[in-house]
């Protein structure tokens, strides 16, 4: 996608993705089946592994309770057991992880892979709103998932002893202000902990199941779909708003479609199937065996299960759970933001890159005192996991709900399936997902509005960032002089000065704004004279140091664009240094470059809304230097100012 001196993105081209020596780069995660499987069980599987602090018993004392009786404990385990096979097995495992876009996968990723790979004419604009749609709910999500997760472990300590109510949000506030305020150090050191901690937790889940179900082996009898069934037939009602809490027990699992650049299909696929599934199933069937023997227990069922003596080991061991699926939810916002950004949906935002060692791992000031400042409101605001649960779920769901419409378009259109077939499994998922989504829109009213508010916001400014550059670059090229002419009536005329002059261009056509305002004040010409355009690919890595093509112009002019993918950093100079069939070498004291800050001036002109108009030109305003997004050197760039009214 062309990228101009703002830092903006224009649409890809769909070139394949190659290196300068004309073979894929090889991306795939390092490390062994296991070790990769273990580490995904710390990053991509914390969000949902801790979802039995707070599933269950939602389902039996939450907003639409239930009676607790084995009917009703059945009938809820039941869909929580065949949830997690056909969404999170089938859907995800199965097939989703199966649409990687060259290894990485997540809604940006999916949305990438489906405009580079499909041939959908009219078509585009909506599927490109879905995936943005996809996005913006992801950050409710990202919001909602720290607040409800630490929570609900810090709850545990009312279960050891009652009179710790008072000390639960204070407690819970002061867990999360630590959590975000050691990311600007970066996680690599910790992160090392989280496999071995989680896989901890996950036995431990396993071993309270175990206890449980051994005094009640008939709730093994779960797994027969007929009590689900029967479930819808006692009170029908009651079992559609009661979806709204069992998806609680699946929430989590867009993690394992959106890391899977990190660990890859097969060590995500092997953590789920043979440690987190399990285990989170063992310890469902034992808090409905507990249930069914103390109906009483529905008020916190997790931690009831344990022992007294390992209630207080159990509430620390669940709280360091949250803490890590927490600490993912926040990187994934950091990752998500950046491919936004590299993709032309968000203005340039300051990254800060925490490891010398390991380019994902990002930290993104705006975005991380944004979510700081959220959770701690939504804790304050709600102050328990049980009143929060009314506003988890509906961000989930309708993301789930649009990664189906998305596989519907993979079947169909990319991996071609026969259409019978793509057509019966995508209304099927489709099918299951929207009863969950339409569930989780009763709650809207106890909190529900909260992440869809979110997503609204953020949609807007996803979209319109997108569509006012799109705007900008038709009336700069409206505007804009033929390359040809302009050497002709120049390159001859005007002094030239030694040295390489470097001009960023948001096209490939025409002579960019920064040279025609060079020309007009400072009346020189260096000897070479460079256009250079910035375009992202739909795929996450071109190469190294990107393709770069030259075009010889003449006169000393040159047009280059160097090309890059959607997960890679942008460095110009380190592209350049690969650079040697351009007029020779560029030397870094010997090159300055060239930049065009427009100032957006928000008109009656045909485009957008007034009001949004005026939110792209604040948008540009506020957006960070190029700078250090191109990885430009501060004492070789020249900022020319022009206005563009649009």
């Amino acid at each position: 996608m062309p990228t101009d001196a703002n830092g903006t993105t224009g649409a890809a081209t769909g070139v394949g993705m190659t290196d300068q020596t004309g073979a894929k780069p090889n991306h795939e995660p390092k490390g062994g089946l296991h070790a990769l499987a273990l580490g995904a069980l710390g990053v991509v599987f914390g969000d949902i592994g801790t979802s039995p602090l707070y599933a269950l018993k939602e389902s039996f004392v939450g907003h639409h309770p239930l009676a607790v009786d084995q009917p009703h404990i059945y009938g809820v385990l039941s869909l929580v057991f065949w949830t997690m096979t056909l969404i999170v097995t089938v859907k995800y495992v199965v097939l989703i992880l199966r649409a990687d876009n060259e290894g990485e996968g997540g809604s940006m990723a999916l949305l990438a892979l489906v405009m580079r790979r499909s041939k959908l004419d009219g078509w585009k604009g909506p599927v490109a709103a879905l995936g943005v749609l996809a996005t913006a709910l992801f950050y409710g999500d990202a919001i909602i998932t720290p607040a409800i997760s630490v929570l609900s472990a810090v709850e545990g300590l009312t279960v050891v002893e009652g009179g710790f109510d008072r000390f639960v949000v204070p407690l819970a506030i002061a867990i999360l202000a630590g959590l975000f305020l050691i990311q600007r150090r970066g996680t690599a050191r910790v992160a090392a902990w989280f496999g071995p901690i989680m896989a901890l937790y996950f036995a431990a889940l396993a071993l309270l199941g175990i206890a449980n179900i051994v005094e009640h082996p008939e709730i093994l009898g779960i797994v027969n779909p007929w009590w689900a069934l029967n479930f819808f037939l006692i009170d029908p009602k009651l079992g559609f708003l009661a979806l709204g809490s069992v998806v609680l027990a699946v929430t989590g699992a867009e993690a394992l479609y959106a890391d899977m650049g990190h660990f890859g299909r097969r060590a995500i696929s092997a953590a789920w199937l043979y440690v987190a599934f399990p285990c989170l199933l063992l310890n469902y069937m034992g808090q409905g065996a507990l249930l069914l023997s103390t109906p009483a227990a529905a008020a916190n069922p997790f931690f009831l299960m344990a022992p007294e003596w390992a209630r207080l080991p159990l509430v620390g061991l669940a709280t360091l759970a949250t803490v890590i699926a927490s600490q993912a939810v926040i990187t994934g916002a950091y990752s998500v933001t950046q491919q936004a950004m590299q993709l032309g949906y968000l203005p340039r935002l300051r990254i800060n890159h925490t490891s010398a060692d390991a380019a994902g791992q990002i930290y993104i000031p705006l975005v991380n005192w944004g979510l700081m400042l959220l959770v701690m409101l939504l804790v304050m605001g709600f102050g328990s996991s049980g009143d929060l649960a009314a506003a988890y779920g509906i961000a989930v769901t309708g993301t789930m709900l649009i990664t189906s419409c998305m596989f519907g378009i993979l079947a169909f259109a990319v991996w071609r399936w026969h259409p019978a077939l793509a057509g019966v499994a995508t209304a099927a998922f489709v099918l299951i997902d929207g009863a969950y989504f339409a569930s989780n829109i009763t709650k809207i009213p106890d909190g529900g509005w909260f992440p869809l508010l979110v997503a609204a916001i953020v949609f807007t400014l996803l979209t319109t960032w997108a569509r006012g550059r799109q705007i900008m670059r038709v009336y700069m090229q409206e505007g804009a002089m033929d390359l040809d002419l302009f050497i002709r009536s120049t390159g001859k005329s005007l002094e030239r000065v030694p040295g390489t002059a470097i001009f960023l261009s948001s096209t490939t056509d025409g002579v960019p704004p920064s040279l025609l305002h060079n020309v007009k004040h400072n009346k020189v010409l260096h000897e070479r004279v460079v256009i250079l355009t910035v375009k992202t690919e739909g795929v996450p890595y071109v190469g190294k140091a990107g393709v770069v093509e030259k075009i010889d112009a003449g006169e000393g002019f040159y047009r280059m664009v160097i090309r890059h993918g959607f997960m890679q950093e942008v460095n110009i100079p380190r592209s350049l240094e690969t650079v040697k069939d351009c007029g020779g070498k560029f030397a870094a004291m010997e090159t300055s470059y060239f930049l065009s800050r427009q100032t957006v001036i928000p008109s009656e002109r045909p485009g957008m809304a007034l009001w949004r108009e005026k939110l792209f030109a604040w948008m540009v305003q506020n957006a960070e230097s190029p700078m250090a997004f191109f990885g430009l050197p501060i004492n070789r760039v020249i900022e020319l100012g022009s206005q563009l009214e649009i």
